[in-house]
């Protein structure tokens, strides 16, 4: 399965070190305005060799619209986006084709498909994201067109270290949109795009990491604002669901959480519940958040709050124990290439991509967003 979604459907293709990867975004209404900037303004926040943290590889990742766009306005016909692989070097990855990476896919691809492409992981490869980014880009602008949606993300901890911003501690920024842009800013201002006042120690962690061949992982915390009531549904096609299911089709994403999440089972039902009240215009208002936006399945109207685990990289330097397919003998491998040390910086793009998709999709099935034109 290379698409995602039914009404909103983007189709992601390409190899991490094939000629090419991109998208086919099918489902966006005519008419909202796009052109390759809105694209390669998220491509850009997902690109690597952007920070010491990222991979050396240098990628521009240039993207070109190939149709779906006419006169500043898409066409209701599917757009396809595709962004050439420019430094690709397959020749890096020769010695571990009979040899599975230790938490790569290397050995379920090689057993299920056969015929496998080893080049950096070829389809397992974050590389591919280029494709969910594109199909991102597209669904924020019609989510941010059409209802003023804003889908932000940032680190909230590195390995074992937590930060001191989250949602649940500063609740009120995400209600003023002044204070939400100079949050955005202070994100993507440092290398770990994360906003607590202790990200210093989260840098000397993960530099430390470095110097020992190793990588870490972390928490990502991804806020929804201004999700229109009723988004959803009750039992099959949850928003909660559709959510997690396609935040955990990220490779490296390993739990997902919404709203209090795990923290929840250790809550009273009345330290839980989110109370409701009338404010003076008769608007149904709820004193706290702990659902995360997001009652039986439905959006009800607060911030949706969303929280996934990422995992360490597994391409390290250190040496590790594999087998090889060839010979049926075991081995130790060590691992050569251009890696990223931390993933969870450059995942956060992918996962504001999925969750605009998903959101995207759902409005459309539910009648939010016209699914022929604006």
């Amino acid at each position: 399965m290379n698409t995602y979604g039914d009404m909103f459907r983007v189709t992601v293709f390409g190899e991490s070190h094939g000629k090419a990867v991109g998208a086919v975004v099918d489902g966006c209404p005519a008419n909202l305005p796009l052109s390759e900037e809105d694209i390669q303004k998220e491509l850009n926040r997902r690109k690597p060799g952007s920070s010491i943290f990222s991979t050396p590889r240098k990628e521009d990742d240039i993207v070109n619209v190939l149709s779906g766009i006419f006169e500043g306005k898409t066409t209701g016909t599917p757009i396809c986006a595709i962004v050439y692989n420019k430094n690709a070097r397959p020749k890096d990855y020769s010695l571990i084709k009979d040899t599975p990476r230790p938490g790569h896919a290397d050995l379920t691809y090689k057993l299920k498909y056969k015929n496998y492409d080893y080049r950096g992981g070829g389809r397992a490869s974050g590389r591919v994201t280029v494709g969910h980014v594109i199909g991102g880009a597209i669904a924020k602008k019609l989510l941010s067109y059409t209802y003023n949606i804003k889908i932000v993300g940032y680190t909230i901890k590195i390995g074992k270290i937590k930060g001191d911003f989250n949602y649940y501690k500063n609740p009120d920024i995400f209600e003023d949109e002044k204070s939400l842009e100079s949050l955005i800013e202070k994100i993507e201002s440092n290398p770990l795009r994360c906003p607590s006042m202790n990200e210093k120690e989260m840098e000397e962690y993960v530099l430390n990491a470095m110097k020992n061949k190793d990588s870490v992982g972390g928490v990502v915390e991804i806020i929804v604002v201004n999700v229109p009531v009723g988004v959803g549904n009750p039992i099959f096609n949850k928003l909660n669901g559709e959510l997690a299911r396609g935040l955990m089709s990220i490779n490296a994403v390993k739990g997902v959480e919404i709203g209090r999440g795990f923290e929840s089972t250790e809550l009273y039902g009345s330290e839980m519940n989110d109370e409701m009240y009338f404010d003076e215009d008769k608007n149904i208002r709820f004193r706290t958040n702990n659902c995360g936006g997001i009652l039986g399945g439905i959006s009800c109207g607060t911030p949706i709050v969303i929280r996934i685990a990422v995992k360490p990289t597994p391409s390290i330097g250190k040496k590790q124990s594999t087998i090889n397919l060839k010979t049926l003998e075991n081995t130790e491998i060590e691992i050569k290439g251009r890696h990223d040390p931390i993933i969870v910086p450059r995942i956060i793009p992918v996962a504001e991509s999925i969750v605009a998709i998903t959101l995207a999709d759902l409005m459309i099935k539910g009648g939010f967003i016209h699914p022929c034109s604006l």
